[in-house]
């Protein structure tokens, strides 16, 4: 009678490290990275309280969907550190498609020359911004990183 339990336990046991095997390996992983495409509609506040406010555009080029978890990401206005963007998301990232996030980060005057930078917004001057970090991302609940470094040339607007 127990040599009968025993193998009832173990043949369970077996159909069961199968069907975890199976079901690991059968996973869809993305294959590509999402793509940061461009940063678009960015408008400095030039408030007491300055903060940048923008939009991000992203690309899927993978066939599966799956979910922005959190943005972290330093951002660099003319080789100077400016603020950072570290902001918990849950965003669907469609299938092959393209998604978009707002950034909203505050501005470090301090850093960046005060009066000279608020004058340079002012004035409409071209800033080089730079987006240095990583996004956080989900595929079926799998957690993956992707590492950003984004450059563009900007009038910054009032």
């Amino acid at each position: 009678m127990k040599s009968l339990v025993i193998k009832a336990i173990s043949g369970r046991f077996i159909l069961l490290v199968f069907v975890f095997t199976f079901s690991l390996l059968s996973c869809e992983r993305p294959k590509e990275e999402i793509i940061l495409r461009q940063i678009k509609d960015v408008v400095a506040d030039a408030s007491s309280d300055p903060m940048l406010k923008a939009e991000a555009v992203f690309y899927n080029p993978n066939n599966i969907s799956g979910r922005l978890k959190n943005i972290n990401v330093e951002i660099f206005v003319n080789g100077r550190k400016a603020g950072v963007v570290d902001k918990d998301y849950k965003v669907k990232i469609p299938a092959n498609g393209e998604f978009s996030v707002p950034l909203e980060v505050k501005l470090n005057m301090k850093e960046l020359g005060g009066l000279q930078t608020l004058l340079g917004v002012i004035g409409g001057k071209k800033f080089d911004i730079q987006y240095v970090g990583k996004i956080k991302l989900s595929y079926r609940g799998v957690p993956f990183k992707v590492p950003v470094d984004y450059k563009s040339k900007v009038r910054l607007g009032l």
